[in-house]
């Protein structure tokens, strides 16, 4: 269903955070937890969604540097926007909303920069009634704590019954033309100040779904906030996927083979309707399990004649992206080779470094190995090469 509509999201990162310690520390969402910026494993999430097609980032006017370095390591395959912002969260998130007005999309996110425990499955329940036709989505979780309500000379008022309340999370989802008509009404026609998008929504009488919240998904606020939060991080554990791939190709007369991208004198040649290279085939393959997006014929049909005679290295390489636009980072590869001739001892150095350009990895994180058949079956009889190849790849944070 979410292909039928595009959906956007406005990230909400201008705010001076002057209760999260030190000036000198810098602003909240700009402070390192697990090894990156705050701001950094928030838009990891929303820019590897699949079903979030832009994203408009609002900052301070004083922050473009610190937001450069904060997105520096993420992976970008899809638009996005920094946006300046101005002096109230609200009149930042109109800004965010009116630099989407070219896209036009028909759902926008509204989401606060300092809540990085966002998770996909979250968007995805904020999403469900929004391409259902509703107009406002809130994500909520219930109080657990006993309120009361404080008088001027701080003592106790009343005990106020919590079981009707709930907490308000973002991202809040809207239909993107109503949430920005409703800002832009909201900025001249009344003076009182929004702490949030659904109010806005409210007070135009946008009737607001309720959408079970997560109450992992804190907002980071106070200096504390952001220490339990690094240390959250960095006692996760890292979400580290393997991928296995084979393939084999039968040999005709010829003399050349291209095995891991590089090309080696034989007797023989690799026959394929592309250059046939066994390991390149294979490795790409582990990589799209990965993610589980299918195999090298889902991607490459060899009944497509586009690929005749292609260099195996364009799979490779649409592979990796794949992963990529997954949120995934390679983290080590390695293929084993098994063929009788040609020997591949004196062309292994250059077969890892040819995967080690491809894939943008350090070179002792790619291995080739090889093996014979031992004289045994088709591989023995010299009538085809085959490859078996892993990859590991970690998802999420810890890239």
């Amino acid at each position: 269903m979410a292909d039928s509509k595009s959906i956007a999201a406005v990230i909400v990162a201008a705010g001076r955070g002057e209760r999260a310690g030190s000036p000198e520390d810098g602003p909240k969402q700009y402070r390192p937890i697990g090894g990156h910026a705050v701001l950094t494993h928030t838009l990891r999430v929303f820019l590897s969604h699949p079903a979030v097609n832009t994203v408009s980032v609002v900052i301070h006017p004083d922050d473009h540097e610190l937001y450069q370095a904060a997105i520096a390591n993420l992976k970008v395959t899809k638009p996005l926007h920094p946006v300046d912002g101005g002096s109230t969260r609200q009149q930042s998130v109109l800004q965010g909303l009116e630099a989407l007005r070219q896209e036009a999309p028909d759902i926008v996110l509204i989401h606060d920069g300092v809540r990085p425990f966002i998770d996909a499955a979250l968007i995805d329940a904020v999403l469900e009634p929004l391409l259902k036709g509703t107009a406002a989505a809130l994500p909520v979780v219930p109080l657990t704590d006993t309120i009361k309500r404080a008088t001027t000379d701080k003592t106790v008022g009343e005990t106020v019954p919590r079981a009707d309340l709930r907490a308000a999370q973002t991202p809040q989802g809207f239909a993107y033309d109503q949430i920005l008509d409703v800002h832009r009404r909201a900025a001249t026609e009344t003076d009182h100040a929004f702490t949030d998008d659904s109010s806005i929504a409210e007070w135009a009488g946008i009737d607001v779904a309720l959408v079970a919240g997560n109450t992992g998904n804190v907002k980071l606020t106070v200096a504390r906030d952001i220490e339990m939060a690094d240390r959250e991080l960095d006692r996760a554990l890292p979400d580290v996927r393997t991928g296995n791939g084979y393939d084999v190709h039968a040999l005709v007369a010829g003399d050349f083979v291209t095995l891991c991208g590089v090309r080696i004198d034989h007797d023989q040649a690799l026959s394929g309707h592309s250059d046939a290279d066994v390991g390149l085939h294979a490795l790409t393959d582990a990589l799209l399990a990965t993610c589980s997006a299918g195999d090298i014929g889902d991607h490459f049909p060899p009944t497509d004649p586009q690929w005749k005679g292609a260099e195996s290295r364009i799979f490779l390489n649409r592979a990796a992206e794949i992963v990529s636009e997954a949120g995934g980072s390679i983290l080590n590869v390695d293929i084993t080779l098994i063929c009788e001739a040609p020997k591949i001892g004196p062309h292994r150095q250059a077969m890892r470094q040819k995967l080690a350009e491809l894939l943008q990895l350090d070179f002792e994180r790619c291995s080739v190995k090889a093996t014979t058949n031992e004289t045994i079956g088709f591989v023995g009889r010299r009538e085809g090469i085959a490859a078996i190849a892993t990859a590991s790849v970690v998802y999420g944070g810890h890239q």
